[in-house]
């Protein structure tokens, strides 16, 4: 990568640089200026060159009071001179884990597009907030537009939506959206007199499906698990038979949220039959698609979500799959009454004025619970035009493709035992010490202490990273999700080859 270079010159300060002459900018502008230069010789050197290459290290682990001096974290009355401030950043980029490297497996983020990080590093330099066109003109036209592309690929000719900051807002902007629409007279009234109302959602569905019921005063005692088959796919007949009885018991049914792509097996719920309950007892239908929701531009795999297009809502995070870079997270409405708006403005009328010389339809910031909203829809349509619908199908059917791979492996090789076969590949690995074992009394508890221990292992020594999780009776197992553009075949050998060795002497 070719070092930076600045297409303007850095500011000089004005001599004398007086911090009281009002009519001179102030001296920190110049520096500031030069720093910011330095700034992104840094991220380029340390994070997108390093922090890419193989043969560097994933995670340089410190522990907490260690990390705390090295990087001198006190803040004090006198500013730093820039050197020092320079070592600063460069231990933030030295300590921090790179997400972006191609051995990083343990979120549903990671890799990088440098279409999309161009588009972050603009919109930070732009520093605006998209609420209204007269201060984010570009970018309010540019969301409508990010946004119609993903309603057509849900399979939507119009509706609404709005980039909101992750997916577990998105669903709670569903949850309130489907209440409001049920009872309108709780924006000005609350819960009073409201009865008692259910969701339903499936058994591994995400944990903010019950923040959400919290945070809104449902309640989480009023969240019904359904349960879900052995691919982790919520079953219809245990939804339809949970529907029934909550009405039996007195309570007001009123949502559904289905899951495309769980957090832990990547399971997509059958929607089609999920909306065919929906509309029989005219429910709200939402669709968590955060992490599956890019397989809608794949032609091999969109049947995964063969019915999203009866859905009420969608949530869909294209930071994840789609590597467009945190954070990228949008809901969908096929909604086109603007129920959005109706449920959460305010019409503050400093900033909502209806007497302005261009369209007031223009003016989104109503629609969204915040006020300050980050401009999250450039760094989308900037990757988009970049690599086209054509190009982002097959980031995702390389995804599928690496799973599948991994998984041909782990049959062929002694110690991986698999729990699920999708984009996520669960697995235990069973060390050579407890092979033929299984029937020993303590075989659950020390099986239990495999995956932690290979995992602290995996860290210190900076190799990679992969994450784990207990799921109900199933001790501690790992979850692979290996979808980056920068990860090849190799890389998959080595996360094989690497659990081997971790693993060996146990």
């Amino acid at each position: 990568m070719r070092p930076l270079q600045l297409a303007c010159t850095p500011c000089s300060p004005k001599e004398p640089a007086l911090l009281h002459d009002l009519n001179e900018p102030l001296i920190e502008h110049a520096e500031g200026q030069l720093f910011l230069t330095e700034t992104f010789k840094i991220i380029l050197e340390e994070v997108l060159c390093k922090g890419t290459d193989v043969k560097e290290k994933v995670c340089e682990w410190k522990e907490p009071e260690e990390l705390a001096v090295l990087l001198d974290l006190e803040l004090r009355d006198t500013g730093e001179p820039q050197g020092k401030l320079l070592k600063r950043v460069k231990d933030v980029a030295k300590y921090s884990i790179k997400t972006s490297h191609p051995r990083f497996f343990n979120q549903l983020f990671a890799g990088v597009d440098y279409h999309s990080m161009a588009g972050r590093f603009l919109t930070e330099a732009l520093n605006t907030n998209l609420y209204t066109y007269e201060i984010a003109p570009v970018f309010v036209l540019v969301e409508a537009e990010v946004l119609r592309g993903m309603h057509r690929l849900v399979g939507w000719t119009e509706g609404d939506g709005i980039f909101c900051p992750g997916g577990s807002i998105s669903n709670m902007y569903a949850m309130n959206l489907a209440r409001y629409q049920l009872f309108p007279e709780i924006k000005s009234r609350g819960l009073w007199g409201l009865p008692r109302l259910t969701i339903f959602t499936s058994a591994e569905s995400h944990y903010s499906v019950k923040k959400g019921a919290a945070l809104l005063g449902i309640g989480t005692d009023h969240v019904i698990l359904v349960k879900v088959d052995d691919g982790g796919r919520m079953i219809p007949e245990d939804l339809e038979e949970k529907i029934k009885l909550a009405k039996s018991e007195g309570s007001v049914p009123f949502l559904v949220s289905c899951t495309s792509g769980t957090t832990v097996k990547g399971a997509f719920d059958p929607l089609d039959h999920i909306a065919n309950l929906c509309e029989k007892y005219m429910l709200w239908m939402h669709v968590d698609a955060a992490w599956g929701g890019s397989v809608l531009f794949s032609s091999k795999h969109r049947h995964l979500m063969k019915g999203v297009d009866r859905a009420n809502s969608v949530a869909w995070n294209p930071h994840k799959m789609l590597v467009a870079g945190l954070q990228c997270s949008a809901l969908l409405l096929r909604d086109t009454t603007n129920l959005l708006k109706r449920c959460h403005s305010a019409s503050a009328t400093y900033l909502f004025q209806q007497d302005k010389f261009y369209d007031v339809n223009l003016d989104t910031g109503d629609k969204s619970v915040q006020c300050s909203r980050k401009v999250d829809c450039l760094k989308l349509w900037l990757m988009w035009k970049a690599v086209g619908s054509a190009g982002l199908e097959a980031r995702v059917d390389k995804a599928f493709i690496h799973a599948r791979y991994l998984v041909e492996q782990m049959k062929k090789r002694e110690g991986f035992h698999l729990l699920g076969e999708f984009v996520n590949v669960c697995f235990w690995y069973i060390p050579p010490s407890l092979r033929g074992k299984e029937e020993n009394a303590d075989y659950q508890e020390q099986l239990s202490k495999v995956a932690p221990l290979i995992k602290e292992r995996m860290m210190k020594e900076g190799t990679m990273m992969v994450g784990y999780q207990p799921q109900e009776n199933r001790v501690n197992f790992f979850r692979v999700v290996a979808f980056s553009p920068l990860i090849s075949q190799k890389d998959m050998d080595f996360f094989l080859n690497e659990i081997e060795r971790l693993g060996k002497n146990m």
